[in-house]
């Protein structure tokens, strides 16, 4: 199946022509450093158009999985395909063609201090494009202006904020047409609000251009924000999958520790419960109503149409 360059192919909706989903598979994933397991046997998808979050604690290996899977690092066993074509132990030329479509936000922005926020933007342009100085202007432009920022092309990165920078980041991994985003902890060292603001920014990103977006992070805000699919990570292992609206019926021990860590969370947890407990209540309150109209509809009907009970002479004197 991996060896397969074929098997991630649909057709479009007229059915005149083939496309192909941009999909990454990794499959089996074993990663070991100096003796110490990191990884253990890891697999799954990550689809096209939608955010596909690697979920964990600090330490459980969802930075070295993201390594793995854009060919920082080689994994010691297992594979990795990109629109079915096989990454892992593959030829050079075939890694470059795919190294083309990634576009990479870094914790912390990566910014080269001695360029302008346009400069920063154009360098992958300059790398791996060969369009013409107009053409690189005009894409900047283009990408500054689709994170905002389209009146900043001339400060330097020291003369803009820490949401900024991500912004920029952005723009700038998104600007030879990426296909393929990877996201190192977008929210890192940001305040909430601007989180929630590059979080929607990503999430928007990701279905206006049906990009692959990957994204590793231990934010719970951005979890329920964005998390179209989810993987938690404990330890190397792959305990859970699913999304954002099933995570929090989650019986998985450690991910409900993972999730109910804070005490916000905590109560938001208790406050769902005693809602919970108040529908029930309600529910067996609209039964039992329910149950004695029935009793009176069917004490009613024992009396022929027409005639009236009266209320003087008891239930079983007709007027």
């Amino acid at each position: 199946m991996y060896d397969n360059a074929v098997d991630y192919r649909l057709w479009s909706k007229d059915k005149q022509q083939l496309t192909r989903i941009k999909m990454i598979e990794i499959h089996n994933i074993h990663k070991s450093f100096n003796g110490t397991k990191i990884l253990n046997g890891i697999s799954g998808i990550f689809e096209s158009g939608k955010t596909n979050l690697l979920l964990g604690a600090s330490g459980t290996g969802k930075s070295v999985l993201l390594q793995c899977i854009v060919g920082l690092v080689k994994p010691d066993i297992g594979s990795i395909t990109y629109d079915g074509k096989v990454f892992t132990n593959n030829k050079l030329d075939l890694k470059q063609e795919i190294r083309r479509k990634i576009g990479m936000l870094f914790q912390g922005s990566a910014l080269f201090d001695s360029m302008t926020v346009e400069e920063n933007v154009e360098f992958p342009l300059r790398m791996l494009t060969k369009m013409s100085k107009g053409e690189r202007r005009d894409r900047v432009d283009f990408c500054l202006k689709r994170v905002g920022l389209e009146n900043a092309g001339k400060k330097m990165p020291s003369e803009i904020s820490g949401g900024m920078k991500k912004r920029v980041g952005i723009a700038r991994a998104i600007a030879p047409n990426s296909i393929y985003l990877f996201c190192d902890e977008p929210n890192s060292g940001l305040d909430p609000l601007t989180s929630i603001k590059i979080d929607e920014l990503i999430y928007e990103i990701t279905q206006e251009y049906d990009i692959t977006t990957v994204i590793v992070t231990h934010d719970m805000n951005s979890v329920m924000e964005i998390g179209d699919k989810i993987m938690f990570l404990h330890k190397g292992n792959k305990l859970w999958e699913g999304t954002r609206e099933n995570i929090m019926d989650t019986t998985v021990k450690e991910l409900q520790e993972f999730i109910f860590a804070s005490s916000l969370m905590k109560a938001a947890k208790k406050v769902d419960e005693e809602l919970g407990s108040l529908d029930e209540l309600s529910t067996i309150s609209d039964e039992h109503g329910k149950e004695e109209l029935n009793k009176i509809q069917s004490q009613e009907g024992s009396f022929d149409k027409g005639q009236a009970r009266n209320p003087y002479t008891g239930p079983d004197t007709l007027a």
